[in-house]
């Protein structure tokens, strides 16, 4: 994007409302000219389980998104790093969808901080895959968060073919909106994330709250930015009986039950939660008969010391009786505990989007969330769920008090959350990705220089 800094509209990518999830039939079948993508996800594998260690949102939106591009007609190859021995070459998730395990580095987890040493690595292996196809393999280059977005640009440059750009996250943004005892996000990273802005020939933003920040905080050109809200499975997440899912795990059905989901880490601030919840049971300590709040998640960065800082801070807090922790859950499993609760709480200090939230609101559950990033278009505030300024535990505790105390508003806003999610089906994003894509498309060729030419395959004769 050679780092323009021209000001104007963000280019806006088709979105339709829907009522339901597309039915893929009426989706655009893509023609000649994009029928294969290379899409990276180098520091995290989309077939890790969301809500532990580095896997969260951005892993269920590779996986939703590979898999409605290519009933689209867009075949997808996944490129991710190899953790562990063992791990097959590749792994078919679904017909046109292939993440392909890329060897470098240590056979083991290790902090995306580490990763910037192991992508000359990655670059490789990924560079390797496609040597082995005919001339033209990939149409495109599809690159998540800004590690694979270096990758990406390697290879995009290589083979000729666009390079589009999903942040998901931004250093900037997350250093400005610090949780309490959080590390800052490293320079590197900052200037990292420039390098991609400048080099990508499209960005693709979660809202647009995200592509403002592309372009204030980085110079992004705003008509080489398109909006594309994630997406939700609308057949898993549905409304349904609170009452067999309170008993499936062990809830009372008369009990008043918060529920927290996401990583344990200080950028989510499951504390929030637990102070709030005590906050409450201060204020009505009847609420100590039926008060029980969950906490489903797994550790991330610090690691088990986050889980043990919250069980110390709900024991230190008096409630600690009335606090669950609970491992991440597979997304059957995770629908039925948002059924379960009354309340969903999003208390992140960022969010590209706030996938949770989302999720919550298609089973019928309402959400209190913080009126941060990509949460203000997450939740419809007062139709969906309710915003929370600031992360002030008395704050909190007095928006969610009223709610628990009215099955009448709980009742109004699970009608409002449901339709409020409606409009996130993940065939709508495939659809809206499929227009960035031809877009970028577009905007590679005309960028072209004078005398340079495709090969027949696609990798330039220069």
């Amino acid at each position: 994007m050679g780092g323009r800094s021209v000001r104007g509209k963000v280019a806006q990518t088709t979105r339709v409302r829907h009522d339901r999830d597309v039915n893929m039939k009426t989706l655009p079948v893509v023609g000649r000219g994009l029928n294969r993508v290379a899409l990276l996800s180098v520091h995290t594998s989309p077939l890790d389980q969301p809500g532990i260690g580095d896997a969260g949102g951005l892993n269920v939106y590779v996986v939703e998104l590979s898999k409605r591009l290519a009933q689209a007609g867009v075949e997808v190859d996944v490129f991710t790093r190899t953790t562990r021995g063992g791990m097959p070459p590749t792994v078919a998730v679904a017909d046109g969808v292939t993440v392909h395990h890329v060897p470098s580095g240590p056979l083991q987890g290790i902090d995306k901080n580490d990763l910037p040493a192991h992508l000359c690595a990655l670059t490789a292996g990924v560079l390797r895959a496609e040597a082995s196809r005919a001339v033209g393999w990939y149409d495109l280059v599809h690159s998540h968060y800004w590690l694979s977005g270096h990758v990406g640009s390697v290879a995009s440059e290589r083979w000729n073919v666009p390079l589009v750009h999903s942040m998901h996250t931004m250093a900037k943004v997350k250093n400005s909106r610090l949780a309490v005892g959080d590390t800052p996000e490293p320079h590197m990273r900052v200037v990292g994330e420039q390098q991609v802005v400048d080099s990508a020939d499209w960005l693709v933003a979660n809202t647009k709250d995200e592509a403002d920040d592309l372009v204030q905080l980085y110079g992004a050109d705003p008509q080489r930015v398109s909006v594309v809200h994630p997406g939700v499975d609308l057949q898993v997440f549905t409304p349904g009986s609170q009452s067999k899912a309170r008993a499936t795990h062990g809830i009372a059905e008369d009990a008043q039950m918060i529920l927290f989901v996401g990583r344990i880490q200080p950028l989510k601030a499951p504390d929030v939660v637990i102070r709030s919840a005590a906050r409450l049971v201060e204020r009505d300590p009847q609420l100590r008969t039926n008060l029980v709040v969950v906490i489903c998640g797994g550790p991330s960065g610090a690691g088990p010391e986050r889980l043990d800082e919250l069980r110390q801070l709900a024991q230190h807090l008096g409630i600690a009786d009335l606090v669950r922790f609970e491992p991440p859950a597979d997304r059957h499993e995770l629908a039925d505990w948002y059924r379960a609760a009354d309340v969903v709480c999003v208390p992140s200090h960022s969010e590209s989007f706030g996938l949770v939230a989302v999720e919550a609101q298609a089973c019928a559950t309402p959400v209190v969330a913080a009126a941060v990033g990509g949460l203000r278009t997450a939740v419809d505030d007062g139709v969906s769920g309710l915003l929370v300024d600031g992360h002030h535990a008395n704050d909190w505790a007095d928006v969610i008090a009223p709610l628990l105390d009215s099955k009448r508003a709980l009742a109004s806003l699970a009608r409002g959350a449901r339709k409020h999610a409606e409009n996130f089906g993940w065939s709508a994003t495939a659809a809206s990705t499929i227009e960035a894509y031809r877009q970028a498309s577009h905007e590679h060729a005309l960028n072209q220089p004078a005398g340079v030419r495709l090969a027949a395959g696609g990798r330039s004769s220069a």
